[in-house]
């Protein structure tokens, strides 16, 4: 059945139209068209002037939200939490993100998220952040939990039967060979959680990772006579980077720094949100210690960060409002870029004919008034 949205503005994720309207039709982006060519035969649904239509944002490091931990619901009903806790913030595709732990709890994230490929549409694979990172930059990843790859790993991760597969590893602690093995099964690869050299982190690249996970954090960094990670991810012009615009893991100016430096289009925003996003407690548990929410951030009692409280139509706004970075670029960057950077530029990240019809209406503060998913107004449900 056909559904026309009139509104003040559409951004199609290329340029601001004006006197436009989206027609969707069994969950694709039918058309869009100036309002005097929409058939009369049509009902249109007025958002009203203020309101823009955008496309629905995609968070590639969503690791809870809800008062829900994915490590510890790999379940369709957490899925399903996490979801619809994001939709609120415009977030319509999402990775769901398994933060370092056991075979066994890798095995339920994957089988999660292939039983949840019909009945959670906002689920667009898994990220498997870990385990095979370095020991040297942790985060707040357990480093007991940390390991090399083993016999058997290659296949347990390119075991997903529906979606992407995101594997965030250290070049120092998992071999170029390796990494091409990975990635000829499929799976995308990023670093990150890595001491590696800047040599290191070039023969990364060379054997097939696409990408770095959170840009700056958690990575060797650059140094005078040592580009270290961070240098090789700025300085590598197809490389994609993610960053976390919440003010606290990352400096305002080096987000800016980031974007003037990589070639365009190959930054995008995550959230790295941990179940504090849309919940309503102001501690939760990972790895049996007790991480606190305060002042917009999660800590351990060590002081160490544990992911974010930050949603992404918020790392929209920071971006815009402590980067001075174009609002729709940054609009870009939060839900073409990374839908381009897992190989779904073709059907996400655009309100043009064909496309998924995920769509955020953005009221003239730029907050979130209403979302669709395949067409399905997400706010009703």
């Amino acid at each position: 059945m056909h559904k026309v949205l009139k509104s003040g503005h559409i951004f199609d994720g290329q340029i601001l139209l004006s006197n436009h309207a989206l027609i969707v039709d069994s969950g694709h982006i039918l058309d869009v068209v100036p309002l005097d060519e929409v058939p009369e035969s049509l009902s249109v649904q007025c958002m009203g002037s203020n309101v823009t239509l955008v496309p629905g944002f995609n968070d590639l490091q969503v690791n809870g939200g809800g008062d829900v931990l994915f490590n510890d619901l790999p379940t369709i009903e957490g899925l399903q939490t996490i979801a619809r806790v994001h939709r609120r913030y415009g977030t319509t595709g999402m990775l769901p993100t398994l933060i370092s732990d056991a075979a066994s709890a890798m095995q339920n994230a994957l089988r999660a998220v292939d039983n949840a490929h019909e009945c959670v549409p906002e689920v667009l694979g898994i990220h498997l952040e870990g385990p095979f990172l370095s020991r040297e930059r942790p985060g707040i990843h357990n480093s007991s939990k940390l390991r090399s790859l083993r016999k058997g790993d290659i296949e347990l991760v390119s075991s997903l039967r529906s979606g992407v597969t995101l594997l965030t590893l250290a070049p120092d602690a998992v071999s170029p060979s390796d990494i091409r093995k990975l990635t000829r099964r499929g799976v995308r690869v990023f670093a990150g959680h890595s001491d590696a050299s800047y040599e290191a982190a070039k023969a990364a690249l060379a054997a097939g990772v696409r990408g770095f996970t959170h840009l700056f954090n958690a990575m060797s960094p650059i140094q005078t006579r040592a580009p270290g990670m961070v240098g090789c991810a700025l300085e590598c012009e197809d490389s994609w980077v993610g960053l976390i615009a919440d003010g606290h893991h990352v400096h305002p100016a080096l987000l800016k720094l980031a974007v003037r430096a990589k070639s365009a289009g190959k930054v995008f925003l995550v959230t790295d949100a941990m179940p504090s996003v849309g919940g309503s407690r102001a501690s939760f548990p990972l790895y049996g210690e007790l991480i606190s929410t305060r002042d917009g951030c999660n800590y351990n009692d060590r002081g160490v960060l544990a992911g974010s409280d930050l949603d992404m139509c918020s790392a929209v706004n920071n971006v815009v409002d402590m980067c001075g970075i174009d609002w729709l670029e940054a609009l870009r960057m939060a839900s073409l870029y990374p839908a381009e950077a897992i190989g779904l530029g073709d059907t996400l990240g655009r309100l043009k004919k064909g496309f998924r019809a995920n769509i955020v209406a953005l009221n003239d503060a730029r907050r979130v008034v209403e979302s669709w998913v395949d067409g399905i107004d997400t706010f009703g449900n």
